[in-house]
């Protein structure tokens, strides 16, 4: 059974510099007040806590994970941009 990718934001503390960012390269990023909210789709669960583990490793605090609900089509309308 294939799973599918998803939609997550996930919240660090503090502004991350561009060495850091580059650590996420397939996730977009946005500063909001302190903190660092990286946006991307994560193709499985082990992909998911790959960027945990990330994070983790370059000694950030994360503050949240979130999974973005998404209608089935917004992935494929992504995919053709």
């Amino acid at each position: 059974m294939a799973t599918r990718a998803s939609l997550y934001t996930i919240r660090i503390k503090g502004r991350l510099g561009a060495t850091a960012l580059s650590a996420f390269p397939s996730m977009a990023h946005q500063m909001m007040r302190g903190e660092t909210v990286l946006t991307g789709w994560l193709e499985d669960r082990s992909a998911l806590f790959g960027v945990i583990v990330q994070i983790e490793g370059l000694g950030l605090e994360l503050l949240e994970v979130r999974q973005v609900r998404t209608s089935p089509q917004s992935r494929e309308s992504d995919d053709e941009r």
